[in-house]
């Protein structure tokens, strides 16, 4: 099968979604099919991959959003599309990229189905960005629309399919989970004794890992003041965060009003990801206390080093973690975090078991993700046509 992959984000723009996207193309590529990623077009952009990538006219997006919006009305767009013989639309997006297979249905004679991934709640990033009350319930009816249309929904995780139905999706929703392009294992010794020695790490100092956006909505407030709360321990410990974003002087401000400004390093944005992963494979716990993520990628990119990761229970990302198993599940309190983190670094043989049980159950490989999801695209593909041809026998 040609699966075309639609989302309104794409390198040059990295996030989440867009490297989601990215995964899928090389696997599908690789192992499968074809795969056609239909994304915004970027100025001066040169893309450079073994599948093909059909960039479609866009402005950019209101306000300080770093991405492009799309058009997806042009009837050239849509001939486009109609020319280049998909046979599965996988959007992963529900503005654009959404409203864009939806025109594409409607234009053509040729019906495809769709598959939608529900990534990211939504509904918080249209609360935080679209304050008037009228708009505000416009914007979210245009996105559980587009959700509606979609023959098969997937979510990431189970929390996240409850929280998208809480939010007006009545339908059923499979859980397909996001894999990891970091391979099995520790990174370069070479990478992991450079970071030692540019730090000056020393030999019984602990590591602690945060990697992500330096926004608050991350729940870094509480790594903060669990981190605050560690350091009354008098264990001896460094942590590292990752990342950047638009709070991250208000964060790095926050962290010296706790007195942490010897015991907390601001890494900035590190685009390499090898080195990336060096700071996993340096470190002894990763801390990830969001609620706000559906998944959490960068679990399973811990345990892909046999890192061990921080979670708050109930949250999306410790679905695939057994507190003191595979993880560290504590409540959203500082208190109740940092008494896990003393506990665990304490017994530093069973920390190291943790990781490597992590290791072992929650890493999963992008390659053996999207192999589980291009086998249900041809269940999607068959449950398409018999539901046409009822269709098509019950109008004769």
């Amino acid at each position: 099968m040609k699966i075309g992959l639609y989302n309104d984000s794409f390198p040059p723009t990295i996030d989440g979604v867009a490297n989601t996207v990215l995964s899928y193309a090389k696997f599908i590529h690789k192992n499968h099919g074809k795969a056609i990623v239909v994304t915004p077009k970027y100025p001066n952009v040169k893309d450079n991959y073994p599948f093909e990538v059909y960039r479609y006219p866009s402005i950019p997006s209101l306000g300080s959003i770093p991405y492009r919006t799309g058009n997806p009305f042009l009837p050239a767009t849509l001939m486009d599309l109609y020319s280049k013989n998909i046979d599965l639309i996988h959007t992963h997006c529900p503005f654009a990229s959404s409203m864009l297979a939806i025109q594409q249905n409607n234009f053509s004679t040729k019906k495809l189905p769709v598959v939608f991934t529900y990534h990211t709640k939504f509904d918080i990033d249209i609360n935080k960005f679209v304050l008037n009350k009228k708009f505000n319930k416009i914007a979210n009816k245009f996105v559980l629309h587009n959700i509606n249309m979609a023959d098969e929904v997937w979510t990431v995780t189970d929390g996240a399919g409850k929280w998208l139905q809480q939010s007006g999706y009545n339908k059923d929703y499979i859980v397909m989970q996001n894999g990891t392009d970091f391979p099995k294992g520790i990174a370069n010794d070479i990478d992991i004794q450079e970071l030692k020695r540019i730090y000056n790490i020393k030999p019984d100092e602990i590591i602690l890992l945060f990697v992500g956006r330096m926004m608050w909505y991350k729940n870094v407030k509480l790594i903060l003041d669990t981190i605050s709360e560690v350091l009354k321990s008098n264990i001896k410990f460094r942590a590292f965060m990752v990342g950047d974003g638009t709070d991250r002087p208000a964060i790095e401000k926050y962290a010296d009003e706790l007195g942490l400004k010897d015991h907390v390093v601001f890494t900035g944005a590190i685009y390499d990801r090898e080195k990336v992963r060096a700071y996993f494979s340096l470190a002894d716990l990763f801390l990830f206390p969001s609620t706000y993520d559906t998944s959490g990628l960068v679990v399973k990119e811990a345990a892909a080093c046999d890192c061990p990761s921080l979670l708050v229970a109930g949250s999306c990302a410790s679905e695939c973690v057994t507190d003191l198993q595979t993880g560290l599940i504590a409540e959203e309190d500082a208190t109740d975090c940092a008494r896990k983190i003393i506990d665990a670094v304490r017994a530093p043989e069973f920390l190291q078991n943790l990781g490597k049980s992590a290791g072992k159950y929650v890493y999963l490989s992008w390659e053996d993700a999207v192999a589980k999801a291009y086998d249900r695209y041809g269940v999607v593909a068959e449950n398409f046509t018999s539901k046409r041809q009822r269709k098509w026998f019950k109008k004769g």
